[in-house]
């Protein structure tokens, strides 16, 4: 086995925090943003994140019918927004539909508002039906690592209400759990805790691989992960108080 030793700030980082308004982003501006759509230079998200929303596009030939309308934002930009929608649309409305700022998954550059393209769209709550090419997207997008991050039903759990136009990039197979079990993302992380070094969560698809996964808490200085040799793994904070690994042993 191969010794991986994580800094304790390190629960800041990675493609599977969770971000909301008990559990705020600590880890600043995100790297490696880049543009989604070249016909819209100004929305960004870290390029992982745009690699995959492309791939998926692509998939579905959906052309100009699908539009991004906000990506990445600095603190700045969502302290704005809220502070705006406060004014035009009221307390009640804004804590629906408005993460508070350092609260919001779009700070992280994972988050991406999408639109079904047509000549008004709405900033805050833009139109991304469930049938058409919009169901399509939203069918295969936890295929590749997307999760339609505020569904139905999960009001209570998410602090936010039923975004069908919002979408979190958390990479694969996550993403498959997650919609499989009709999850929010606040209750994978404590599902996935139930798995430790010891016991893994074994995830298993047709005509793949199994895929492990499993949590490691934080330890108050450094925490001590465990590999195997000549694997391939993924090691993410999941902002509150420990690591999300998923490993991919050698020849998957």
């Amino acid at each position: 086995m191969n010794l991986c030793l994580l800094e304790k700030e390190k629960i800041h980082v990675g493609t599977l925090l969770l971000v909301n308004e008990r559990h705020p982003l600590l880890c600043g501006e995100p790297k490696g943003l880049a543009p989604v759509d070249e016909s819209f230079p100004d929305i960004l998200m870290k390029r992982d994140a745009v690699n995959v929303l492309r791939l998926i596009l692509k998939k579905i030939s959906a052309g100009n019918r699908v539009v991004p309308v906000s990506g990445y934002r600095s603190s700045k930009e969502q302290r704005d927004i809220f502070e705006k929608s406060l004014r035009e649309n009221g307390g009640e409305f804004t804590r629906k539909f408005v993460a508070l700022p350092d609260c919001s998954e779009h700070q992280t550059g994972l988050a991406i508002d999408l639109a079904l393209n047509s000549e008004n769209i709405d900033f805050i709550c833009p139109d991304f039906p469930y049938d058409g090419i919009c169901g399509e997207f939203r069918r295969i997008a936890p295929e590749y690592g997307y999760i339609e991050r505020y569904p139905s039903g999960k009001e209570k759990i998410t602090g936010i209400a039923h975004e069908p136009w919002h979408f979190r990039y958390v990479g694969y197979p996550h993403s498959a759990i997650i919609a499989g079990n009709g999850l929010a993302l606040e209750e994978y992380i404590e599902f996935i805790k139930a798995y430790g070094q010891e016991n893994r969560l074994v995830f298993e698809s047709a005509g793949n691989p199994p895929i492990e996964i499993f949590y490691v808490p934080a330890a108050s200085d450094k925490t001590r992960v465990s590999l195997p040799k000549n694997s391939i793994y993924q090691i993410s904070g999941n902002n509150t108080d420990g690591f999300i690994v998923t490993v991919w042993r050698k020849g998957q």
